[in-house]
């Protein structure tokens, strides 16, 4: 079945990078004459500093736009797509600190912007708007969230609306506040628990467009008028880190989970000080993971018992894998998701999302091991290592012009030929961490570091 992806909130212009992972959220950018390396000496045009933050940039025609934080403040950042320049910050004051791994800090969820204004959410905070010239639009405080790594899913727009999906420890929802004046126009209770991928649109050809999520184990298919859940299924990974893609009527998922509980002897024999089979506040300390057991589960006086460990565990158990499944309808109209493949020989890693490319799933896991798959059958073309670049991985790949961007933790930049035979064709050690997915439009890659916003193309 051949579908087409309705991009309600694209910009004039056709090739602005507006969400997290692009317009569709598939990762895949337009065009042709993309650099076939990324270095100061022969691509970079210019480079600017930025605040702290893990999020990614994204594009007007104008502008980038970008969030930060520091202590006391979360700001939206916005600068000029050509110099490089800073032409405006704000700031609001942060309301909350909210429990989160240190992978996922105060500026880690990406903002969404309809070309001209930005709409930036903060899981210490919540929603705000500011116009192309750094004018507050609205403010909509939500929260605190309950988590015990943090929220991770980006914002995206679905035409009038501004859509959230919040997978909390308790108390999951999904949600589309007015993007004109940051009202609350539907809000969705979720059973699903905490997971951090980004929902999609789905539309496809002369059908009713649905928000697609993915997320503990679980699809579901929402209303974008009034927010109903109108398709489940389960089976899905229970651990969804990084976010589905939706290719040609295809929704491919990545995530983990384990076969059984991880033993709490483990724990106890390295951190259970007096010895009494039990984990208090002084032998855990802020550890997030272990803080939000404490917090959230069994009887939550902060003190972990085996049982309360394994009730932990118990919520992840479930396949490594990477599935594809096609989105079909039933007799009655209904969406009903059918599983084509299923990929679970090895881990298929945790934060990075899966990338569809020319008909090839690639996915990027610690180390630097690249996996290309087919992505009709889920057949193994390549795995290997990305030479010069096998350090710790966040950021997605991206691709265009038959090329693939990979950024590492580490500092490592890669750009891959892409291909069933897929093959590095650069390497540049930038000496920066790179935990934010590249922004790419119009032969121009943008990325952000944890120190620098950059700027690519062919020649400078």
């Amino acid at each position: 079945m051949r579908v087409v992806l309705l991009l309600l909130c694209a910009a004039a212009h056709g090739e602005d990078w507006t969400r997290f992972r692009g317009g569709d959220g598939s990762g895949v950018g337009q065009g042709t004459g993309y650099p076939a390396e990324l270095r100061k000496e022969t691509t970079q045009v210019w480079r600017t500093p930025v605040r702290p933050g893990k999020s990614s940039p994204v594009l007007s025609k104008r502008h980038v736009y970008l969030t930060s934080y520091d202590d006391r403040k979360l700001y939206t950042q916005c600068f000029d797509r050509l110099s490089g320049k800073l032409l405006w910050e704000r700031s609001v004051d942060r309301a909350s600190h909210l429990l989160a791994n240190r992978l996922n800090h105060p500026a880690a969820i990406t903002p969404v912007t309809d070309g001209e204004n930005v709409y930036s959410f903060f899981k210490d905070f919540g929603f705000v708007a500011y116009d192309a010239a750094g004018k507050l639009l609205w403010k909509a405080p939500m929260g605190p969230f309950v988590t015990t790594m943090g929220l991770g899913a980006s914002p995206l727009l679905t035409g009038r609306d501004v859509v959230l999906l919040a997978d909390q420890v308790e108390g999951s929802f999904v949600a589309a506040v007015d993007r004109k004046n940051g009202e609350l126009r539907w809000k969705t209770d979720r059973e699903e628990g905490e997971s951090w991928g980004t929902p999609l649109l789905y539309q496809p050809a002369g059908r009713t467009p649905y928000l697609i999520t993915a997320s503990r184990g679980q699809f579901g298919a929402y209303s974008l008028a009034d927010g109903k859940r109108v398709s489940s299924l389960r089976g899905l990974p229970t651990t969804v880190v990084g976010s589905p893609v939706i290719v040609d009527g295809v929704l491919y998922v990545q995530g983990y989970g384990s076969d059984a509980p991880a033993p709490f002897s483990q724990r106890l024999e390295k951190l259970d000080k007096n010895r009494d089979g039990l984990l208090s506040k002084d032998e855990y300390l802020d550890e997030p993971f272990l803080s939000g057991i404490a917090k959230y589960i069994g009887n939550r006086d902060l003190v972990i018992s085996e049982d309360e460990w394994n009730a932990k565990q118990r919520e992840i158990i479930g396949p490594n894998c990477l599935v594809a499944y096609a989105l079909d309808y039933d007799q009655s109209g209904k969406l009903a998701p059918r599983e084509l493949w299923r990929y679970e020989k090895s881990f298929t890693g945790v934060i990075p999302s899966p990338l569809v490319y020319q008909g090839i799933v690639y996915f990027v896991k610690n180390g630097g091991i690249l996996t290309a798959l087919d992505a009709r059958t889920g057949a193994v073309l390549k795995t290997g290592r990305v030479t010069g670049a096998l350090g710790g991985y966040s950021a997605s790949p991206v691709a265009a012009d038959g090329k693939i961007y990979l950024a590492s933790e580490d500092g490592n930049v890669a750009v891959v030929r892409a291909g069933a035979e897929w093959e590095v064709l650069a390497v540049t050690a930038m000496e920066e961490a790179f935990y934010a997915s590249a922004a790419i439009s119009e032969g121009a890659v943008y990325l952000r570091s944890e120190q620098a916003l950059y700027r690519f193309t062919k020649s400078k």
